[in-house]
């Protein structure tokens, strides 16, 4: 039975789908698939294939569904990304007025880096009247510690989960900060991270990973391999003192 909100809107899911394996996707998550006329994912740029999208049509039947595709360009142009936002925001509200539910899906967990954070806000920005319901699911850091056999956090230790970036006294600190770090997007500076580790001798206490639980799951346990090499974006690495 649907989650319905008061009134004759439709609800908002933000429903999280699993790091990749198709079996870690909840059985709420599974029966609001079922449920929902509306299935909204995204993607890049039009045409692309969501990551998302790819787990879903595992379990529903796209031709008894709306398929909405919500672009989400890769730009720091505020201008373009408003602008691109009130649309997509537009474009599920067109439904949700109708009554009809929409499941945005949106791989690992809806509440962790992931583009329902945004709509959510802006939906609840312009339309305060939506009822909105978040989904959790199995993130890739979740899904990274049991792909290692490593324990994330135990008793008193302290967990970060930190996007990579280029500063590297930053990410320094955030190593000698903590237990166990994720970095997440950590692609592009595969090379920096290395250095940074190299210089606090931690280099055999990381992993690197690619599309966790995936098909297409690459996992790295001595790091230095990747010197100067190109990753995947949906690629994290777990340092583990």
């Amino acid at each position: 039975m649907s989650e319905q909100g008061t009134g004759k809107l439709g609800t908002l899911y933000g429903l999280g789908v699993g790091p990749g394996d198709p079996e870690l996707i909840t059985v709420k998550a599974f029966r609001l698939l079922k449920e929902s006329p509306v299935i909204a994912y995204p993607r890049k740029k039009m045409g692309a294939k969501s990551y998302a999208l790819a787990i879903t049509e595992l379990y529903v039947n796209t031709e008894e569904k709306v398929m909405l595709g919500l672009t989400f360009p890769m730009t720091r142009d505020r201008e373009a990304l408003e602008l691109q936002w009130n649309k997509t925001v537009q474009s599920v509200w067109e439904h949700l007025e109708q009554g009809k539910d929409v499941a945005f899906v949106t791989e690992g967990d809806p509440m962790i880096y992931s583009t329902y954070i945004h709509l959510m806000r802006l939906m609840k920005e312009h339309h305060p009247e939506v009822h909105q319901v978040s989904i959790p699911g199995i993130s890739s850091v979740n899904a990274s510690a049991s792909r290692l056999g490593i324990p994330l956090a135990d008793g008193d230790e302290q967990i970060a989960i930190v996007p990579a970036t280029d500063d590297y006294d930053t990410m320094r600190q955030a190593i000698e900060s903590h237990d166990c770090v994720v970095f997440i997007k950590v692609a592009k500076v595969i090379d920096l991270m290395l250095h940074v580790l190299g210089d606090l001798g931690l280099v055999d206490k990381a992993s690197v990973l690619t599309k966790v639980t995936s098909a297409e799951e690459m996992i790295w346990r001595d790091i230095r391999e990747l010197q100067g090499r190109e990753l995947e974006y949906l690629t994290l690495m777990v340092v583990r003192k």
